[in-house]
């Protein structure tokens, strides 16, 4: 870890800015899922324990830099206060001298969240004068929002220049150690996942983890793309045939450096899908040469592939998985994705990393999600840094 983290610096009396990623899912002003909540609270805890106190930002939805209602985090503050068992001060402002006002008067060991950053216009353009309010609210900055840290903002980068000692969280230092330390120097066999829809959004993750990767094994909507490279018909099916070149050469690159590149064998196929009411019409499978006729398309993988990857998992040491095998919203269509997700649950020898918004979704739904090594919450920003991509919000940081 080349990023100082909360565990090398004084918090004790110290009022510690801390950007989370609060960015849940509400309901009728509830939360309806707490998973980012739960993220945060090692780092809040370890601030509060060590004689700290906790100044926490974040943003919720797109309110497009003016103050929304529907984008408060006020019943946000409500779950964090019942699962830290104490009381979160709500602040309904995020910068100004009523914040700063608001957050002087906290005691040491408690934990305030003030209102969404993004109700200020300059938070997503990363305005210096912004990032200086928040750098006024504390005595040390804590970034530990890894799902906003592949974004240049005024309360992930920018506070981070007017505020020191910026040091990383208890989250963020986990995703680095699993995404970055665990994949660069991978126990072997490493078998990656790769799904979802288009080879345009992975190719250079493909590329940089036919650098890693013992095998990869294809899935998703883009394995159709990867199928028309190989000469064959996916009907309808959603596909990329601007990026069949691409697609060959990813093979023709697994081929040159020993890397098993495998992609389904066989597909489960519709002949229409209605994504809306989660239905489907009639259900078909591949022909014997992996062709889909007109009319159909592919919507997850079939029996013999989800055998054949489940074969690869049970061997693996270490397994990266981003991206579902198929439309696992849609229950018909889950069998592949939730198969591959016991696969790999139930090789306990390996490390198992869970990385992407869909994948984290469909482990979870699947029932796995507490028997898998690190689930990350990065989404896009566990992307990027797979690609091999500078995380502003990361670089910000102070090394060790």
């Amino acid at each position: 870890m080349a990023k100082k983290t909360i565990q090398d610096i004084d918090l004790n009396g110290k009022r510690a800015v801390i950007r989370v990623d609060f960015n849940v899912p509400l309901h009728d002003g509830k939360v309806t899922d707490k998973t980012r909540i739960l993220g945060a609270l090692p780092t809040i805890n370890h601030v509060i324990e060590q004689g700290g106190t906790a100044v926490l930002l974040s943003h919720l939805g797109r309110p497009k830099g003016e103050a929304n209602p529907r984008f408060s985090l006020a019943p946000v503050a409500e779950a964090l206060a019942a699962e830290l068992e104490q009381p979160v001060v709500f602040v309904p402002e995020s910068a100004g001298s009523r914040a700063e006002k608001a957050v002087s008067e906290l005691s040491a060991g408690s934990v305030s969240l003030l209102e969404n950053v993004r109700f200020h216009p300059g938070e997503e353009k990363n305005d210096p004068e912004l990032a200086q309010s928040f750098a006024r609210l504390g005595d040390i900055y804590i970034n530990d929002a890894f799902g906003t840290a592949h974004r240049a903002h005024a309360s992930t980068a920018g506070v981070a220049q007017y505020l020191k000692p910026a040091v990383a969280g208890l989250l963020i230092q986990r995703e680095l150690e699993y995404l970055g330390e665990k994949t660069e120097n991978a126990e072997s066999p490493f078998v990656v996942i790769l799904g979802g829809a288009k080879v345009s959004d992975k190719i250079t993750v493909i590329d940089r983890l036919l650098e890693k990767a013992d095998t990869i094994l294809i899935g998703g909507a883009m394995a159709y793309t990867f199928a028309l490279a190989n000469g064959k018909t996916v009907g309808d099916s959603l596909s990329e045939p601007d990026f069949v070149d691409t697609a060959r050469s990813a093979m023709k690159k697994a081929e040159e450096k020993g890397v098993k590149f495998l992609l389904p064998v066989d597909n489960m196929i519709v002949d229409s899908l209605d994504f809306d009411n989660m239905s489907v019409g009639n259900v078909g499978s591949t022909d014997e040469n992996g062709n889909i006729p007109d009319g159909w398309e592919g919507v997850d993988i079939g029996p013999e592939t989800m055998e054949l990857y489940a074969k690869e998992l049970a061997e693996a040491r270490t397994i990266l998985m981003n991206g579902p095998m198929g439309i696992f919203e849609i229950e018909s269509c889950s069998k592949g994705t939730f198969a591959i997700a016991e696969a790999v649950a139930k090789n306990q020898e390996a490390i198992s990393i869970i990385g992407g918004g869909d994948s984290v979704k469909a482990i979870n739904q699947a029932g796995f999600g507490g028997d898998v090594s690190f689930i990350s919450t990065g989404g896009g920003a566990s992307l990027e840094f797979l690609e091999g991509k500078a995380l502003p919000g990361v670089e910000a940081l102070e090394d060790k």
